[in-house]
């Protein structure tokens, strides 16, 4: 089914109730948000020439519109693909390309850089942008259009996640995926009720965006922040005057909220579930959340192939101090979900005995169709019909999957992924630097930091500023190095691998 069906069918039942908030302010009710998706997805089929399948981009930091963008989309039979809009114009580009978006939705303040990443292959009256007269005639004027059927295994959304060749792969999550993550989301993290409230302090392009749909299916409010972001006092202040707050945020996102209410003394009884996921939390600040927030924890772990649904720590879990293996169970990610099977297997995918290490795999419904336009990646990482993570854990005899390592060496910085080797490529570029390897370094406030060792030709170091720009030129601004260091060389193994393990100790120095 389409998975704006959720959305049809709260609109029908409960019309009256609040749908979406700006701030503490009612931007509008479920009657009124159906309405205005119906009417942008006729402009979108009749106006844009946007057919069922076809892709349609949102390019776009939080706010109100990006609701009705979503579904709009899927309620015309197309194909979603949001995007981090931190991401470098030529990133962009990448992804419109590669996804033949026919239409890009465009906040006020990113038009610009969307225009330009279009400029190549996009016909620009096809930015439709958020708030503009195009943009009010669309969700005013034309007549609604009916929602169009979808298979359960048609795409959705093409989620763009990076690869360890520094270029982007489209995630193709079906309406089944979809549907699959929202109902785990009531099994194994938490349930709805109708006057709960989802904020969108995290962005609406990646995981927090995904729990919208639970939010809809129940008739629930949804909350976009004045600030259209993660702002501690913004969010206190909203518990306050709304009430009954879930949000997903990074780890560092609840160690900041943590730290505000600690220094301000805030109450706390008006939020009602945190969900964290999307880095590692340490166990101290763990401690610190629970003695500050109480029971109101849970942990997710997912990817953009599984979306937020392969492992949970519940808020029991997560709270029973008194469980004789309560530290480690707060170490781990916690048990599958009820819709997946999670293996930790060997080079050979045989599951190893309990406690030792190997490659995290999972497979169910949630678990994507492959890769977009990507045969050789799909077939790479979907095998013997399972996902492989890439990461490396353990599972114990509880059944408690704790992540060791992160095979692809990703670095997750205040949320966001960031893949050493599309770093690594653009410092390369320097014609200064002969090697350059990079890793994340632990940051109280981001989770990780980007760290960058290099080699200079003839052992000369260059100009930060020099590095700074160069990367600005080619990547997204959060990718790029915290700290240069150079070095006579890098350490390696006796078949020429860079000895990661060995430059992060120096970190440590």
């Amino acid at each position: 089914m389409n998975i704006s069906q959720l959305l049809h069918r709260t609109a029908l039942a409960y019309g009256e109730r609040p749908a979406v908030m700006e701030g503490a302010r009612l931007a509008c009710d479920y009657r009124t948000l159906a309405d205005r998706v119906a009417r942008l997805a006729a402009h979108l089929r009749h106006r844009c020439g946007v057919q069922s399948g076809d892709r349609v981009a949102i390019f776009a930091a939080n706010c109100t519109q990006y609701l009705e963008a979503l579904h709009a989309i899927h309620w015309a039979g197309a194909i979603s693909v949001p995007v981090n809009y931190k991401l470098h114009a030529k990133e962009l580009a990448y992804v419109l390309e590669n996804s033949g978006a026919r239409v890009v939705c465009v906040s006020p303040v990113l038009r610009d850089a969307a225009v330009a990443a279009a400029a190549a292959g996009a016909d620009e009256s096809l930015l439709l942008e958020f708030g503009s007269e195009r943009w009010q005639q669309a969700i005013s004027v034309d007549a609604p259009l009916p929602m169009q059927e979808r298979a359960p295994g048609d795409v959705a959304s093409l989620f763009y996640t990076s690869g360890t060749t520094g270029r982007p792969k489209g995630v193709m999550q079906t309406h089944r995926n979809l549907l699959a993550a929202t109902m785990a989301y009531f099994t194994d993290v938490d349930d709805v009720a109708v006057n709960d409230a989802m904020v969108y302090a995290a962005p609406m392009s990646h995981g927090a965006g995904l729990y919208n749909y639970a939010h809809m299916l129940r008739g629930a409010m949804h909350v976009v922040p004045e600030s259209g972001g993660f702002d501690p006092a913004e969010l206190v202040a909203l518990s306050h005057s709304v009430g009954r707050l879930s949000l997903f945020a990074a780890p560092t996102m609840v160690h900041r909220l943590v730290e505000h209410i600690r220094k301000v003394g805030a109450e706390v009884s008006g939020f009602k579930t945190i969900v964290y996921g999307g880095g590692p939390m340490y166990v101290e600040d763990l401690r610190r959340a629970l003695d500050t927030l109480g029971p109101r924890l849970v942990q997710i772990y997912g990817q953009g192939e599984c979306p937020m649904t392969i492992t949970a720590l519940g808020r029991d879990q997560v709270a029973d101090a008194q469980h004789p293996r309560w530290a480690e169970r707060i170490a781990s990610v916690g048990k599958a979900h009820s819709n997946v099977e999670v293996r930790v297997v060997d080079a050979n995918d045989a599951s190893v005995p309990v406690g030792e290490l190997g490659e995290v795999i999972v497979r169910g419904d949630p678990v994507m169709a492959g890769y977009w336009a990507n045969e050789a990646a799909t077939d790479s990482t979907l095998r013997n019909g399972w996902l492989h993570t890439g990461d490396v854990g353990s599972i114990d005899a509880d059944g408690f999957l704790t992540l060791r390592d992160r095979s692809k060496d990703v670095i997750i910085s205040g949320g966001s992924n960031i893949y050493p080797r599309e770093v690594e490529e653009v410092l390369l570029l320097h014609p200064q630097v002969s090697e350059v390897a990079v890793v994340g370094q632990r940051d109280a406030d981001w989770g990780e930091v980007v760290i960058a060792f290099l080699v200079g030709v003839d052992g000369a170091p260059v100009e930060d500023a020099a590095l700074d720009a160069l990367c600005l030129d080619h990547i997204a601004r959060f990718k790029r190095p915290k700290t240069y260091r150079w070095v006579e060389a890098l350490p390696k193994n006796s078949y020429g691998k860079v000895l990661k393990t060995e430059l992060r100790t120096l970190l440590d120095e």
